[in-house]
């Protein structure tokens, strides 16, 4: 599995670079003005190089997949139609992406899932399939990117760690 595979199943699933870009953007733009929606693709396709972050999206996609095609076991099958609101395992999985780049990842992930903000809104939407995983994994997916972005701003501070005896 590459960076342009997992990029080409989230295509697939209606979900480009750009609307990802754009939720970063949206983190991150009040704090970097001169912010590119340029930059939040490069620190998208950043995150999808960690081949534990491909992973994790191939396997949520593929349980939604499944879910699509009423191919799950029950009641696995009627939790995901239902998107169960206590099933957690979505949340679960997004928050291995999180994490790749500490706690401002986790905290803007929180933001994210729950303001639904660009393409997030879409993917909520139970009409357009079924996104149980899809829309959490965008989110820690934006919310890493955006955490990226903010541990290498050079605007960041930086503290003087002590010497060493």
């Amino acid at each position: 599995m590459s960076q342009v595979y997992v990029e080409e199943l989230l295509k697939r699933r209606g979900v480009g670079i750009e609307s990802i870009a754009e939720i970063v953007f949206h983190l991150q733009h009040g704090y970097y003005p001169d912010l590119t929606l340029e930059e939040c693709a490069e620190s998208v396709r950043a995150v999808l190089q960690k081949r534990e972050v491909q992973y994790t999206l191939y396997t949520g996609i593929a349980l939604d997949e499944l879910a699509e095609k009423r191919l799950l076991p029950p009641p696995l099958q009627e939790m995901m139609e239902a998107d169960e609101p206590l099933f957690g395992v979505d949340e679960t999985l997004a928050l291995g992406i999180t994490s790749v780049y500490g706690m401002i990842g986790l905290t803007s992930f929180g933001y994210v899932d729950k303001d639904k903000t660009g393409i997030m809104k879409l993917l909520n939407n139970k009409e357009q399939g079924v996104h149980v995983f899809l829309d959490d994994l965008v989110a820690g997916l934006a919310a890493a990117a955006s955490a990226r972005i903010a541990h290498r701003n050079a605007g960041a501070r930086h503290y003087p760690t002590p010497e060493r005896s």
